[in-house]
């Protein structure tokens, strides 16, 4: 190779190794974000979603609890336990029933990031359906929002999740009332 390619590709070399170099050196918050001159920056994270109400209702064939958000729906895991409790104290829940669900979100919180309380449902209420007996806010802590439905007879349930607004579905079976 002559000596003007040799400086050429060296140069190149250089040149490549120095612009990895500043990509890696790049701030995070800088890899996060994208901007055109029409428009401004925007963050490719998304927000912990927040859960803003819980709500109920009866039908022929199923007890309906619907939890509403804001933002999209996260991960729901839904879990029987054999009683409920508060989350962090440890302390039993007051719903009377003998067959407990926990239904937990997560990353989700009840607080906006200044800590205002954003959760405008019942935090503890006794309910009269043909299956659910009672539903309470168990939780709101490290990015966990956690509520207890309460049962007297072994609860039958499907989920799901519907979008526009979000919102995460729980329906519990019952024999045909109507």
């Amino acid at each position: 190779m002559n000596r003007p390619r040799r400086r050429q590709a060296t140069a190149l070399g250089l040149g490549a190794l120095l612009a990895a170099t500043l990509a890696f050196a790049a701030p995070a918050s800088a890899a996060a974000t994208t901007a055109t001159p029409a428009t401004p920056a925007t963050t490719t994270a998304t927000a912990t979603p927040l859960v803003v109400n819980a709500r109920w209702g009866g039908h022929c064939t199923y007890d309906r609890v619907v939890v509403d958000l804001r933002g999209y729906v996260p991960e729901v895991t839904v879990t029987p336990v054999p009683k409920l409790v508060y989350d962090g104290s440890g302390k039993p829940v007051p719903l009377a029933g003998r067959y407990f669900l926990e239904i937990r979100l997560h990353p989700a919180a009840g607080h906006d990031e200044a800590g205002n309380n954003v959760y405008l449902g019942p935090k503890l209420v006794k309910i009269y359906l043909p299956k659910l007996k009672g539903l309470a806010l168990t939780g709101d802590y490290e990015g966990y929002v956690t509520l207890g439905a309460a049962f007297d007879t072994k609860p039958a349930y499907t989920s799901f999740k519907l979008h526009a607004p979000e919102r995460f579905v729980l329906d519990v079976a019952h024999p045909n009332v109507c």
